[in-house]
């Protein structure tokens, strides 16, 4: 692969990480334990008491549990570019993890976190 397109993808990958942690941080915050890990925030109580402080805990509630496999997807992709980045610092990037052969370049400009080629 060529260097200019490798930067390219690079400059890619790494605003694509920027994005996704910016829209993560949004509803959800880094795991301080666990590296690459986020949590999504469960909403606070208001306070007020009655029939609408039942409905507003459940909507709460309905919304935390929509906002999981959300967070749980955005993860999975965060990792996946963090591999593609740390794999053109190793100079390892563009080669398909089963056959090991190229992938080419137009899958990487469409999705730069692959790790196999079409055929595999």
């Amino acid at each position: 692969m060529n260097k200019k397109l490798q930067q390219e993808l690079k400059e890619k990958l790494e605003k694509q990480k920027v994005s996704l942690e910016a829209e993560l941080g949004k509803f959800a915050r880094k795991d301080k334990k666990l590296d690459g890990d986020w949590d999504t925030k469960f909403p606070e109580a208001n306070g007020s008491s009655g029939s609408s402080a039942l409905e507003d805990a459940a909507d709460q509630v309905t919304e935390y549990a929509n906002l999981l496999p959300v967070e749980h997807n955005m993860e999975l992709r965060l990792q996946d570019i963090n591999k593609a980045l740390t794999k053109i610092k190793k100079d390892k990037y563009g080669k398909c993890e089963k056959c090991n052969k190229a992938i080419p370049e137009e899958r990487l400009r469409i999705y730069p976190e692959a790790t196999i080629c079409g055929k595999c």
